[in-house]
This record gives C-alpha cells, structure tokens and sequence, in this order.
C-alpha cells in the first residue's frame, strides 16, 4: 500500500484511469466481435449500420490514448475488408517455356 500522499493519489488516479480505459476497449471489443460476426453471416445490412459506431468508438480511443492510432487503424482495416472482400485472383493457365 502506498505510504505517502502522492502515491496515495497516484494510485486513485490509476484506477480511475483503469476503469475509463477499460469502458473504450470493452466496447470496441464487442463492435469488433459484433461486426465480424455481422460479416461471417454475410449480413451486410447490419454491417453497415454497426461500422459508423465501431468506427467512432475506434477514433475516440485513440484520440485518448487507449489504443495507439496505427492499433485502431488495423482494426478498422479488418472490419472494412470484410465489408468489401475482395474477389480471389484468377489463374493464369499460360504454356511455360
């Protein structure tokens, strides 16, 4: 336990820090699992709806320190590619040589 004033203090601080940062990642966790899901049901309709408020809350914690910005641009990349997947790459069947 901590002994003097400010550590006093600085301990109220980290819990109080703690409990707001976990507020953002739980709730970009459940978007995440929520979208994902969303996109594994190809149920593009409620992706779509539920990518605006995944979107904000990925920006916000970043904005606030929570996430570091590349972490929150990575997680949108991934729900956005399951927005629009992209087509596999067709085989080329030329003659070799």
């Amino acid at each position: 336990m901590p002994i003097t004033q400010s550590a006093k203090k600085a301990l109220r601080q980290s819990k109080t820090r703690k409990k707001r940062n976990l507020k953002y990642k739980d709730k970009i966790k459940t978007l995440m699992k929520r979208a994902l899901a969303f996109a594994k049901e190809k149920n593009q309709e409620e992706l779509k709806k539920i990518l605006p408020k995944f979107y904000k809350a990925v920006d916000k914690a970043a904005k606030v320190g929570v996430i570091k910005k590349n972490t929150a641009s990575r997680r949108k990349s991934v729900v956005a590619k399951k927005l629009n997947p992209k087509p596999a790459p067709e085989a080329k069947n030329t003659p070799k040589n």
